[in-house]
């Protein structure tokens, strides 16, 4: 695997190319583009926004309040956790590929292992508040689009392992900032158990974020050879 970032025929700016961009400039004045902003289209967007159906509804049984929006992060986490736990596996790809990195295989397959506990952990908590782990919340919907940007980047052949953990960062804030949510939802319904359990995974994911900022630099310094 290509792991370092180098200086190659790239084109794509516009100071390379004088002549080609003169040129596109000067398409500027023959086009007479528009000198407005996003102001119309977002207009737009907001009435569609007024009228659109939800991204989802709530499976059965119906829940009111906390309980409700409770059900439906719990839905998220489990397509998250989910998603994590794939994200680490095509991470593996790309460490054992680069073999190098200083980057113990071991701690990542242990990460990896904590995400697919999670994900257990929250569908059994799902199961034991009466819901249905296998139906696909809103936020749950939501997620799931949300993890496919990240996915593209852990399994495109082309990205290093500096980009690839790049992407593990994000997930790893954004797993990092929801379980807190997740465990204030879970003491308000009254269920301290469920809170012992959650505060528990977040003591994990606070130790992933550590492990994973710590590998992105080492991962990033060596990719640019310094």
């Amino acid at each position: 695997m290509q792991n370092m970032t180098e200086v190659g025929i790239n084109r794509s700016g516009i100071v390379v190319a004088e002549d080609g961009g003169e040129k596109m400039m000067e398409n500027t004045t023959l086009t007479k583009p528009s000198r407005g902003d996003e102001t119309l289209i977002g207009k737009i967007r907001a009435e569609y926004a007024m009228v659109a159906d939800p991204v989802g509804t709530l499976p059965e049984p119906q829940q009111e309040g906390m309980s409700a929006l409770l059900m439906d992060k719990l839905g998220e986490r489990l397509a998250f956790e989910r998603a994590g736990t794939r994200l680490y596996d095509a991470l593996l790809v790309k460490v054992k590929a680069e073999k190098s990195t200083g980057i113990p295989i071991k701690d990542v397959q242990h990460i990896r292992e904590e995400e697919a506990m999670h994900f257990s952990l929250v569908g059994a908590a799902i199961q034991s508040l009466g819901g249905d782990p296998t139906a696909q919340t809103p936020c749950a919907d939501v997620a799931g689009v949300e993890g496919m940007g990240l996915m593209q980047v852990l399994t495109d052949p082309k990205t290093t392992l500096a980009q690839a953990l790049h992407a593990i960062l994000i997930a790893e804030m954004t797993d990092n900032a929801a379980w807190p949510e997740l465990i204030e939802l879970t003491g308000q319904v009254g269920n301290e158990d469920l809170v012992q359990r959650f505060t528990k995974a977040m003591e994990n994911e606070q130790e992933h974020l550590e492990k994973v900022q710590e590998w992105y630099r080492i991962a990033t310094v060596s990719a640019f050879n310094l």
